[in-house]
């Protein structure tokens, strides 16, 4: 899908640009698969922040995504290509047989009026979901299960796919978009294709009030806070963080320390790490 720009009316207006979504279905959402989203604006249960620089989004609703595929060997036809909310990527409407419906991630190249299916039965063609022991060694896939039956959980947002690099005992070895190569069980659920709206990391926001839309509130450097602010806080004009290195507003060490728990149970599962060691 292509991207979109705008004469240059105002500065912002300039360098702004958007997707076209002239592809997409200009209809309503489906009722049935629809679900309130409270804004939490980065409190937790206590309404403690626990996440910096958040709130003032847009209200939206969740759309309920069939990321298990479980419904088996049963047709379903792309009723609409539409847009969401929340997340990068479009998504499809789909009606089974029985007269079902339900959202699924749209794949690059899928339309409306085409078949899908899941199942071992089903054909290699984007929109298809299969286990990782029925598809092709080869194969570009997404939305990917990392746990048989609890949903995809891996490349799932807009223009990502990974590869299936072959299979032994017991398991599937894949190439992720990060370049992490990682080992997922063959019983594991897939669908063919790389995800739908490809041109979405091209999109240039342009203007601050498009980031305040998506719910992202500014973000201060710590450099020019007052010390009782922040660790790198204080001095006189521009001076250094006065540290061995960067730190927290709560003095742990950032900007590149590993977060990685060095004894993860799910190492054994990971073949290269997507920094290459």
């Amino acid at each position: 899908m292509a991207i979109k720009s705008y004469k240059p009316t105002s500065p912002s207006r300039r360098q702004m640009t958007v997707t076209d979504y002239s592809e997409l279905s200009k209809v309503a959402p489906e009722k049935s698969l629809l679900a309130p989203l409270n804004k939490k604006s980065g409190r937790n249960n206590t309404g403690k922040i626990t996440v910096r620089h958040r709130g003032g989004a847009n209200r939206r609703k969740y759309r309920i995504i069939d990321f298990k595929r479980d419904k088996q060997g049963m047709n379903a036809v792309v009723k609409t290509i539409e847009y969401d909310p929340n997340r990068s990527s479009f998504i499809a409407l789909v009606e089974y047989e029985d007269g079902e419906k339900r959202y699924i991630l749209a794949p690059y190249g899928l339309k409306v009026g085409d078949v899908v299916r899941s199942g071992s039965d089903a054909d290699i063609k984007p929109g298809n979901a299969l286990a990782l022991s029925d598809i092709p060694v080869g194969t570009f896939i997404h939305a990917i299960e990392l746990y048989h039956g609890k949903g995809a959980q891996l490349v799932r947002a807009a223009g990502n796919m990974a590869q299936l690099m072959g299979k032994e005992n017991g398991y599937a070895l894949v190439r992720l978009p990060s370049g992490e190569m990682r080992n997922i069980a063959l019983n594991c659920m897939a669908s063919i294709g790389q995800v739908g709206n490809i041109d979405h990391e091209n999109v240039n926001l342009g203007k601050a009030g498009r980031t305040r839309h998506k719910g992202f509130r500014p973000t201060v450097r710590g450099s020019v806070m007052n010390p009782n602010d922040h660790p790198h806080g204080g001095g006189e004009g521009k001076s250094p963080v006065g540290r061995p290195g960067p730190v927290t507003p709560w003095g742990k060490p950032a900007l590149g320390l590993k977060t990685r728990d060095n004894h993860k149970a799910s190492d054994k599962f990971i073949v290269k790490r997507r920094n290459g060691k």
